[in-house]
């Protein structure tokens, strides 16, 4: 207890010391939000690779997913470094730092705004930003709380409240340059954290090649595979899995949704030059491939701690349910306490980064987007700061009283969120940045059939699984954009020429960066 205690103390006491450390570079609303848009290449990797892994992937995802499909659930961690992370850089990264400058925009919301000419789009936005990050929040509480009960055996509710408390300190006193250096220190531990911890479960089930081999002789289960692999044995060691669709859904909604996430795309606004895409596009890949792929490869094993009290739950009527949100930490109860306490400063690491992203994102939306719209008279620069740090703090509070009675499982929360958030901003985000056909009519169709969609399965539902309803969400929204675009009045021609002239301004560079004829 003493090992885990003294490694937390140092944990926190660092990322407060950064938080004031940063307070001088947030003194105007640019540097608040974006760092100044200076943020350099290995810290702008970082803080998107910590943003996107969180207690959701390596409590809720890694536990449910590896029971669901073994070790075939480490294609979810490659595709979010390969969808998610390589293609998110390559296909994004460089027009939206170029775009969002030209148009002065500083969340996504406010993007929508200016890109399309319409101030309704932008509140809409921002409205939907901030109630979908709600889910996502809580369901980053509700995974860390899962791994607090067991490493310290307290009421997840006090771990609850500290993590709040500390996010919320280092927030509102640093602003973005907080987050993305902490997301850089937490990087580092997360790292290191995830390869010592797949080393000692392994090593405690006899090796890799012991473990895959006990994973092999399991059955599938009837309940959670697709019908025409049942009763089949070796499935949960092999290549695609008892339940190779379903694992295709969960690939596409946990590596397509950062393109359309406020949290995520806005890491591309702050980038401060070349080299920082270039630098950033490798180390977040390498990053993700080791963070993600190691989540979900261990959680594959799951299956081999199915006999840990507190991972079958015996029903009233007899039933056996499978609480999925402790298989990982029923898997980390065995190992060595020095090793829980680098666990649990590992899951700290990720859900303090991704906490930080999220309350800011939404803060500085609520405030940029619709109270400063809203007003009649303009916001002085220092009201908006102010308004930005009371918003940090009501929208913790607000994700703390969702955390302490969460409504779902972890994944099926983020489910919701991400579904709802890429399925309205993914399509009309990406294409906007490309085309200059794209309509302010095909933006309101991506909206109403993202939340729409989302919010009507989640009553009555037509997709059964939140996850794969998400998925739906995504694809649907990059068909219907450029459909009603096609059809829909068309933007003024010269007011586009204006938008897109920020990407043929002609600059100088060395020889060695462009070879010429």
């Amino acid at each position: 207890m003493a090992i885990k205690v003294i490694l937390l103390v140092i944990f926190f006491g660092a990322m407060i010391a950064i938080g004031f450390y940063s307070r001088s570079k947030a003194k105007n609303v640019n540097d608040y939000v974006l760092g100044g848009r200076t943020v350099g290449p290995w810290i702008s990797a970082f803080a998107f690779g910590t943003s996107y892994f969180s207690s959701v992937v390596f409590i809720g995802y890694a536990g449910q997913f590896g029971w669901k499909f073994g070790l075939s659930s480490t294609w979810i961690g490659l595709g979010n470094a390969f969808i998610g992370s390589l293609l998110a850089w390559l296909v994004l990264g460089r027009r939206t730092r170029i775009m969002t400058q030209k148009l002065d925009a500083k969340t996504m919301p406010e993007y929508f705004g200016k890109r399309f000419d319409s101030k309704a789009l932008r509140l809409a936005g921002s409205v939907i930003a901030f109630i979908f990050l709600v889910p996502y929040t809580a369901g980053v509480y509700n995974g860390l709380s899962k791994l607090f009960g067991m490493a310290f055996n307290v009421d997840y509710r006090i771990c609850v409240i500290v993590m709040a408390l500390l996010t919320g300190v280092y927030v509102v006193v640093g602003g973005y340059m907080a987050t993305a250096l902490n997301d850089f220190v937490q990087g580092i531990i997360m790292l290191i954290g995830i390869c010592a911890v797949i080393i000692a479960v392994l090593h405690g089930q006899g090796g890799f090649m012991n473990a895959v081999k006990e994973l092999s002789l399991i059955e599938t289960d009837p309940t959670v595979t697709a019908p025409a692999l049942q009763g089949s044995q070796g499935l949960f060691a092999s290549f695609f899995g008892p339940d190779p669709l379903s694992l295709l859904g969960v690939v596409v909604l946990t590596s397509l949704g950062t393109w359309g996430l406020p949290q995520m795309v806005q890491k591309f606004y702050a980038i401060k030059d070349e080299k920082a895409v270039k630098t950033g596009t490798v180390v977040s890949t390498f990053f993700a491939i080791i963070i993600a792929g190691g989540c979900y490869f261990l959680g594959g094993f799951g299956r081999l701690f199915g006999d840990i009290e507190g991972v079958k739950l015996v029903q009233p009527d007899g039933t056996v349910k499978i609480a999925f949100d402790n298989i990982v930490p029923s898997m980390l109860s065995t190992l060595p306490d020095v090793l829980i306490g680098i666990v649990v400063v590992l899951v700290f690491s990720a859900s303090m980064s991704t906490l930080s992203s999220l309350v800011l994102t939404s803060s500085s939306t609520l405030t940029l987007d619709l109270i400063k719209p809203l007003m009649k008279k303009d916001l002085k620069e220092k009201t908006q700061l102010r308004l930005m740090q009371v918003f940090v703090m009501c929208f913790i509070i607000i994700s703390v009283v969702i955390a302490f009675n969460p409504p779902t499982f972890i994944a099926q929360l983020m489910g919701v969120s991400w579904g709802a958030l890429a399925g309205a901003f993914l399509a009309p985000f990406m294409y906007g940045l490309y085309s200059k056909k794209v309509t302010k009519a095909s933006v309101w169709a991506s909206y109403i059939v993202g939340v729409g969609f989302t919010l009507f399965n989640m009553i009555h539902p037509v997709i059964k699984s939140p996850i794969n309803a998400g998925a739906a969400t995504m694809i649907a929204g990059l068909i219907i954009v450029p459909l009603v675009s096609l059809i829909s009045p068309k933007p003024p021609m010269d007011k586009m020429d204006e938008v897109f002239s920020c990407y043929e301004t002609v600059v100088s560079v060395p020889e060695k960066e462009n070879l010429g004829k």
